[in-house]
């Protein structure tokens, strides 16, 4: 029964290269003297008859089968009987399709499980008939599972080998729940008289698309997947939350990387929902330890931190202008106010800035100010509304139309009055401190400007619109009046002045050393007084300046 090397080839890996593994090749040089090797035995399974013979039931042994037919063959020499009329038929109520395979690996053959009930049966089987080294083969094969009603097979180190964040995952930790000991296959259940193994169900995840799995599997292997679109970006994305493929998912979050060449830095723009604290990091300015820029790396991808530019979006940011463009500040809504609040908590961590949250405790069980969304107010590196800079070399877009501080109608937008020059925005700092820098700054612009918009708000309409400028004199503007029934009036801003809603905007995140002596927002903290603060820097924002410009760009059902 025994054999050389090239007698019975196994095959292994995925392309079915004969090779004789290390554990193979010692099974088949030496096979226990447990049976007799030369003598055949009885077994049934279900309705079919297996006879084997003893070399290949010690080929892995001990097992139930070698513990049954040695203590027939005891029992025969201790009565003086002959072995070939004494030993019984053993006869074991399984699958006898199983078992066919099970008698295969027997006989020296590399058994490979077909699909995923295959490979639970083999399991349940191997562990029943007590068969350690198909039992360990097993350990070794490829994941087998069904996702939505198409099988897989995931290789075990196609994980590991996709780089980091990929595992623990799904799958690690859903086999390791059943797989983890080969001594223990069923954990938690006493065998002692066990009639039979219980039914194990074929591990499945029914609720999941094998279409997107497949491409996410075709990604871990290291092949670039092609985004269709959003929508098909976010199936990837969900499916590698639930399967908790967390390296897979910073690669496939909306992102843009580049060398700016005008600021010579490397930068991100990456959208406020898909940051993660671990990548965040504050990049110093030579020269002042106060001052510098939020840098991001994205976590298990990025090898170095570069600037971020963060995307703000969902119409959750509002700017209150100040009369003549003194200060701007931004005031955020929904859940944008918290993740910016926590955002900046975990700047200031970073800058190990002591923290000024609250402890909620009794507060939240009472519904005190415990239990209301933290605020970057709340943090120590802003108030409530936060300081914007309009960069001079910000691209804004206004009510669909492109806004410069030079080119723009004083009339209708924001503008500077024409013997200002383009440092002058609202928001920036003076020439000490130009917005490209990160120095220190005064809430305090150097020059007050024209920042009238349409429309105005009704405190502005008593001072605006003589009949003599007023273009169609019939049609007046009703002053002080009260709005009709269900009609709710534009809110003014907290500074006195203008605001303008803002759909989506870019900004980076500038930290510095801040003199808030003047501070015209209405929640301004004396004990912030002087304090580094974190504060906005215009990069592209699309804007609109009333609700009437809003509804304008609202489109229709359907098209």
């Amino acid at each position: 029964m025994t054999g050389s090397k090239s007698d019975v080839p196994t095959r292994n890996g995925e392309h079915g290269v004969s090779v004789i593994s290390a554990s193979s090749h010692q099974r088949i040089i030496h096979i226990p003297n447990i049976l007799p090797h030369e003598r055949v035995f009885p077994i049934q399974i279900g309705s079919e008859l297996f006879k084997l013979s003893g070399a290949s039931l010690s080929s892995d042994a001990p097992s139930y089968f070698s513990q049954y037919f040695l203590c027939q063959l005891k029992q025969a020499a201790d009565a003086g009987q002959d072995p070939s009329t004494a030993i019984r038929t053993l006869y074991i109520d399984r699958d006898p399709v199983t078992f066919k395979d099970i008698s295969l690996h027997l006989q020296g053959y590399h058994v490979r499980p077909r699909d995923p009930t295959h490979l639970v049966r083999l399991f349940a089987d191997a562990q029943f008939y007590s068969l350690p080294k198909l039992i360990s083969q097993l350990y070794e094969e490829p994941i087998h599972i069904t996702i939505g009603s198409t099988p897989f097979q995931i290789p075990r180190d196609i994980f590991s080998l996709s780089g980091p964040g990929n595992t623990p995952n799904f799958f690690t930790l859903g086999f390791a729940i059943f797989f983890s000991d080969p001594k223990d296959l069923f954990p938690g259940l006493d065998k002692e008289g066990l009639i039979r193994p219980p039914s194990i169900v074929a591990p499945n995840v029914p609720n999941r698309s094998p279409e997107v799995f497949q491409e996410l599997l075709h990604m871990l292997r290291g092949y670039p997947v092609k985004i269709r679109d959003e929508r098909h970006r976010q199936e990837l994305l969900k499916d590698c939350r639930y399967f908790n493929f967390k390296g897979l998912e910073q690669r496939l979050i909306p992102h843009e990387k580049g060398f700016n060449q005008v600021r010579g830095r490397e930068e991100i723009v990456l959208g406020l929902r898909d940051i993660m604290k671990s990548g965040i990091s504050v990049a110093n300015v030579e020269g002042d330890p106060l001052a510098g820029w939020v840098n991001y790396a994205r976590p298990y991808v990025d090898d170095k931190p570069m600037e971020l530019v963060l995307e703000i979006g969902e119409e959750g940011t509002r700017l209150h202008i100040g009369p003549g463009g003194k200060e701007i500040r931004a005031e955020f809504f929904t859940d944008i106010k918290t993740k910016v609040a926590k955002l900046f908590e975990v700047i200031a961590t970073k800058l190990n800035l002591p923290s000024s949250t609250q402890p909620s405790g009794l507060l939240m069980a009472k519904g005190g100010k415990g239990s209301e969304p933290l605020t970057p107010g709340d943090t120590p590196l802003s108030e409530d509304l936060v300081r914007v800079i309009l960069d001079p070399e910000a691209s804004i877009t206004l009510d669909g139309q492109p806004w410069t501080a030079e080119d723009s109608d004083q009339t209708t937008h924001p503008s500077l009055p024409a013997h200002e020059t383009t440092n002058n925005t609202p928001g920036t700092t003076d020439s000490s401190a130009p917005s490209s820098a990160g120095g220190p700054s005064t809430a305090e612009s150097p020059t007050s400007m024209n920042l009238s918009t349409y429309p105005s708000t009704p405190q502005q309409q008593n001072h605006q619109h003589s009949p003599a400028e007023n273009p169609n004199p019939r049609k007046r503007r009703r002053l002080n009046s009260h709005p009709p029934n269900g009609v709710t009036t534009v809110p003014t801003s907290p500074l006195g002045g203008e605001q303008w809603i803002v759909k989506t905007g870019q900004w980076r995140l500038r930290i510095q050393s801040v003199t808030n002596k003047n501070s015209s927002s209405p929640n301004h903290n004396p004990a912030k007084a002087s304090v580094v603060e974190c504060c906005l820097v215009a990069v592209k924002l699309d804007a609109l300046s009333s609700e009437r410009r809003r509804n304008e760009r609202r489109g229709f059902l359907g098209g």
